[in-house]
Parts: structure tokens; sequence; C-alpha cells
């Protein structure tokens, strides 16, 4: 009985995993926080997981205001990255078993945007649309798209989540 429980963990642990590779996404090894903060807290079945950057390979990516420096096209693949960044932190919260996963609860979406910038959601998109691809209706979230003086690094996005997992 113990082997049938363990091979349909398997299963079930692979079909948001085959979902991101079918979209090329691998999850990293999610980021060390650079503060003193960590990088999620679980509070009964709720994840919070704290601002991710558009980090790939270990380096910042995306670099600059948006408007002026990067395209809101390049922001949106940025706030995408983010999101990825968001959810390799979300399967060490749900120890390896992104499955466990009930919804996307609420995305922040922080754009380092120039005085004249006005398309955050579009650029939030990047960070929305991944969700909904890789959970299905339960990557469906309240969401807040917001103009940011700036962001740590000089990044031009940042991104944090509220999860339900069971």
């Amino acid at each position: 009985m113990k082997g049938l429980a363990l091979t349909l963990n398997l299963t079930k642990m692979s079909n948001i995993e085959s979902k991101l590779t079918s979209l090329g996404i691998t999850l990293p090894t999610p980021a060390v926080p650079v503060a003193n903060y960590v990088g999620f807290v679980k509070s009964g079945n709720v994840v919070f997981v704290s601002g991710q950057l558009p980090i790939e390979a270990g380096k910042l990516q995306f670099i600059g205001k948006v408007g002026s420096e990067i395209s809101a096209d390049d922001a949106k693949k940025a706030a995408r990255l983010c999101a990825i960044n968001i959810l390799a932190q979300l399967k060490v919260a749900c120890d390896g078993d992104l499955e466990r996963t009930v919804r996307c609860i609420k995305l922040g979406i922080f754009v380092n945007g120039d005085a004249n910038f006005k398309d955050h959601p579009a650029v939030a998109n990047g960070a929305s649309d991944l969700m909904v691809e890789a959970l299905g209706d339960a990557g469906k979230h309240a969401r807040a798209a917001v103009g940011s003086g700036s962001l740590p690094f000089g990044v031009a996005v940042e991104v944090d989540a509220i999860f339900e997992i069971k």
C-alpha cells in the first residue's frame, strides 16, 4: 500500500511541473534573501512569498526604469521571471510538492517605472499569465499593479505572492 501511495504522489507531483516543463520552465533553486527576512512564511494553510526579483542563473536581469530604459514588453518578461522565482519558493514551502497548492490568492507587482509610464497592468500580466498557465483556475488571483519610484538593485519589477496550500 505504501508503494501505491508513493506512486500516486509522484503522479500528482508531476502535473504542475509538467505544465511548467511544457512551457520551457525549470524551477531554479530559490534565491537566498539578501537581508533580515525569509523567502516565505507559512501561517496555517497560507504561504506568503517575499518579493522576488528577476533573477536567472543567479544574476539580476532587467535593470532599469520601465518606459525609458526598459520596454514594457521586457518588463512583462521580468514579471514572468519573478513569478517563476515565486513558484520556486512555493515549491520549497510545499516540501517539494506543488500539487499541495490550492490557489494563488494574490500577487503584488511593483513596477520601477519612469514618471510617464502608465501601463503597469500590462507588465503585471507577465506574472499573472504564468500563474494561470501553471496552475489553471487555481492560478486566478487578486492583484495589485503598483508604480514604484525605485526597486532593489534598480530592477524593473518585483513580485510578491500569497497562496493557499493543503
